[in-house]
């Protein structure tokens, strides 16, 4: 067998090129730290969080108001033509998988900038949208940048290991509370349904100023610190076997080797498999605004007509929405007590009893009437938990994932948790167009119930508590 020839030139350089980076990274490793950094820290997260839940909902918090302009046409079938509008683009996100382990080859706080900078831009896009093209390229990139979460990576990598979710609990009981200003402003901003864009302005402008706070206060996160150093100190023998076995817990992240190794390990196999049957009800999180919509509609008029759609949507269902982000914040603070208190296994099926209870509760109140205050609690109720239930998730596969390959697996999990959101976007597409907007609620109930009855059996059956683990040592290898 011939020997492969290696360039002296070549290999000089790659060298001087791993030892340069090695002093970066020793560098930054031996900048003091004040003791205060830590609420540095949570403050600039906070914000951060804030901007990404404010990207996150403002779209489905007027879910009816956009189906109904930029699809008026098809009447009861608009929202359809939304959801099938955000399958086109869901490619974006596809790639996004493929962007997002990169954090663990050049570090968390690049990409923490970067998107918040591009979720403020997309929301930017959208406001200046005059067409369905426009609003479409800002959707794209919403769902391009959303997912990746840099910021929940830094909460888990930076928060002391005993109150890691109290830390992260009460950083998003914040970030959701800052979703109030979306009714706020629909409040102030919008005369009729159709000046929805306005609504997106403010929050835009907002999401830019943080991000430059974030750049010029944030630091490297010291667990991919250490972590980069172990790697870069790897010898050419060692990382020569590394690039035999891709597989190998020590490759300093990709996509494909985090699915890989998952696969192989128990505990995040299962934990995936989880995650997808959590969300065969991702339908639910994304059009309670619409089944609150045609709730009332139903109940107080009867009838579904353009006008009388519009006087719901600047009547209870603005009225609701204002309460929505108390019900939602208090859901997902709570958790993080419960998670730090009692595990990880009682955090999730507590949210997710209370995340059946609030729909429920939420979708009968928009039917007969209820109060629109308690409907909008209720609803916020309901989508802060199903979303607690998720970063119980989530938090556990970070728990789970050597520290080189964390930011790939929780992207990775997005692969199989897609199988999910497959099932249910499927089912609210031939609902919604043979159907109508209306039965959407009925749909939501018939996906939650028994996907989340299936994920928590699997969950206390197939995985292992990871409350207290200790995440600059933990190889994912443990529960085999």
């Amino acid at each position: 067998m011939a020997t492969k020839t290696i360039n002296p030139e070549k290999l000089r350089r790659k060298n001087e090129k791993r030892l340069k980076e090695l002093r970066k990274w020793e560098k930054e490793k031996a900048r003091p730290k004040k003791n205060t950094y830590i609420w540095y820290l949570v403050f600039i997260i906070t914000l951060i969080y804030a901007t990404d839940e404010i990207a996150s909902q403002i779209g489905t918090l007027m879910k009816t108001e956009i189906a109904n302009d930029l699809f008026a046409r098809f009447g009861e079938s608009s929202v359809s033509m939304l959801d099938l509008l955000t399958i086109v683009g869901l490619p974006f996100q596809v790639i996004g998988l493929f962007y997002r382990p990169l954090a663990d080859r050049f570090g968390r706080k690049v990409f923490l900038v970067i998107n918040t900078i591009g979720m403020s831009l997309a929301l930017v896009v959208i406001f200046a949208s005059n067409s369905i093209i426009m609003y479409f390229i800002g959707a794209c990139l919403v769902q391009f940048f959303i997912p990746h979460d840099m910021h929940v990576v830094y909460i888990m990598e930076s928060s002391p290991a005993k109150k890691r979710t109290i830390f992260y609990s009460t950083i998003k009981f914040i970030a959701n509370m800052s979703v109030m200003l979306i009714p706020i402003l629909r409040d102030a901003l919008m005369e009729t349904a159709g000046d929805w864009r306005k609504v997106y302005f403010i929050p835009a402008i907002i999401g830019l100023i943080t991000s430059l706070i974030a750049l010029l206060t944030a630091r490297e996160t010291d667990a991919f610190i250490d972590a980069r150093i172990r790697r870069l100190e790897m010898t050419d023998e060692e990382l020569a076997e590394e690039k035999r076995l891709k597989s190998s817990s020590n490759a300093q992240g990709g996509l494909l080797t985090a699915l890989v190794f998952a696969m192989k390990h128990k505990q995040l196999r299962w934990l995936y498999i989880v995650a997808a049957f959590l969300n065969i009800g991702f339908i639910a999180s994304v059009s309670y605004q619409v089944i609150m919509s045609y709730g009332y509609a139903e109940s107080i008029y009867g009838s579904f007509s353009d006008a009388i759609m519009d006087k719901v949507s600047l009547g209870p269902v603005t009225t609701a929405l204002i309460l929505f982000p108390i019900g939602s914040a208090l859901a997902q603070f709570i958790m993080g007590f419960i998670s730090d208190g009692k595990g990880r296994k009682a955090a999730a099926i507590a949210t997710a009893a209370n995340c059946l209870i609030s729909f429920i509760a939420f979708w009968l109140g928009a039917k007969y009437n209820w109060n629109p205050y308690l409907v909008g609690f209720l609803c916020g109720a309901f989508v802060g938990s199903y979303y607690s239930v998720n970063d119980v998730i989530i938090i556990m596969v970070s728990e789970s994932s050597p520290t080189n390959l964390r930011s790939s697996a929780m992207s990775a999990e997005f692969i199989v948790a897609a199988v999910g959101y497959g099932i249910s976007y499927v089912a609210n597409f031939i609902v919604g167009t043979f159907l109508g907007n209306a039965y959407i609620g009925t749909l939501a109930i018939s996906l939650l119930v028994p996907g989340y009855f299936i994920g928590l059996i699997l969950l206390f059956a197939k995985t292992h508590e990871t409350k207290g683990i200790n995440m600059d040592t933990v190889t994912g290898t443990e529960w085999d």
